[in-house]
């Protein structure tokens, strides 16, 4: 009679067995969640009336030496404090497992207690763990080239939301510009905490904002010492630089004339001849641009002024003074056999008879 009941007991026990009032259901037989997030297993369970549940318990199937075992979730220490059982003892079965690891995929079963049995869910839930892989196609461009960003995942999830340097982007589609460049993640919306590893982005350009920089800015003294420094934003950086200044010809046009190379444009001594207008080009593999014109102007120094007045008082002694020498000079000159006559104080000798 013994050896009988502990049958039916184990007939009772035995995985997928059906039984009237006996069930177990998972909503979500399935699902699939990101690392690092968390899951719930939807689930109900009933017995037959007049029953009273004493014990409630989550299992995990494991393969061990070839044979397919069920493990309490409670005896898995990876799972300590990361499981959380939100039913109860009455109908409510469903499980929240937080923090999801790649090794919590598997196989998961439910199993009650009452006082005379003891139900195994015939069923089971499927626990798919996965990340999010972010991608940008292609990840270098030019300014005005179309790039499209790409969030792949194992399986179907819900919509995806995309940022750059922690700002939203609007699309995943888009014509590159200058300030597109950066660092690029999805994340699934509405678990935005949940976030891909970036991916760079990097667009190049031309030179822009070229400009040019003076050591001494102002009207510069002849003699004096200037340099000319030539700056851009760029990328890949400017590698080539090339001065001009403007040349006037006696015809009155302009051209402009290669005076330099190099990001700075030193003039140790500055001459008459370096007032004009300068301007700097930028270039890099992408392109090249120009800065605007800045205009070298000269002034005279002290020194130089008193130079001029020097030399000017000079021009003016010699003017005025120029006459009284010529008039100096003229009466110094020789005089005339004439007047040689007419002026001379020789006497004859006069004989007398």
């Amino acid at each position: 009679m013994k050896k009988m009941i502990t049958m039916l007991v184990l007939l009772i026990m035995k995985e997928g067995t059906e039984s009237s009032g006996w069930s177990v259901t998972f909503e979500n037989l399935n699902p699939c969640a990101l690392k690092g997030s968390s899951v719930e297993f939807r689930c109900s369970y009933n017995y037959r009336d007049g029953e009273t549940v004493k014990n409630t318990s989550w299992y995990k199937g494991d393969l061990k030496d070839g044979i397919w075992k069920r493990v309490d979730l409670s005896d898995l220490p990876s799972y300590e404090n990361r499981s959380e059982y939100v039913g109860d003892q009455q109908h409510d079965c469903s499980l929240v497992i937080h923090d999801l690891l790649y090794s919590d995929s598997g196989y998961y079963y439910f199993r009650f207690d009452t006082k005379t049995y003891g139900w195994r869910s015939r069923k089971s839930v499927y626990l798919s763990v996965t990340e999010l892989n972010a991608s940008v196609s292609p990840k270098r461009v030019r300014a005005g080239d179309n790039v499209t960003l790409e969030c792949r995942t194992s399986c179907h999830l819900s919509s995806t939301v995309w940022f750059r340097d922690g700002h939203p982007v609007a699309k995943p589609e888009f014509r590159a510009r200058v300030e597109d460049s950066g660092h690029y993640l999805c994340a699934l919306q509405g678990q935005e905490s949940e976030q891909s590893d970036p991916v760079a982005l990097d667009v190049q350009y031309p030179p822009l904002n070229v400009s040019i920089e003076v050591s001494h800015p102002g009207p510069l003294a002849e003699g004096s010492s200037v340099n000319l420094t030539c700056s851009s934003v760029a990328n890949p950086a400017a590698d080539s630089y090339t001065w001009y200044m403007s040349n006037v010809s006696s015809s009155g046009s302009s051209s402009m004339l290669q005076v330099g190379s190099g990001q700075v444009l030193s003039l140790p001594s500055v001459e008459a001849s370096h007032a004009g207008l300068y301007l700097c080009q930028a270039r890099n593999s992408v392109g090249e641009n120009n800065s605007t014109e800045w205009l070298m102007t000269l002034y005279q120094t002290d020194n130089s002024r008193f130079i001029l007045l020097v030399s000017t008082g000079v021009k003016v002694v010699i003017v005025l003074l120029l006459p009284l020498v010529i008039i100096w000079v003229w009466r110094k000159r020789p005089n005339s056999a004439v007047d040689e006559k007419e002026h001379s104080h020789d006497y004859e000798n006069i004989r007398r008879g």
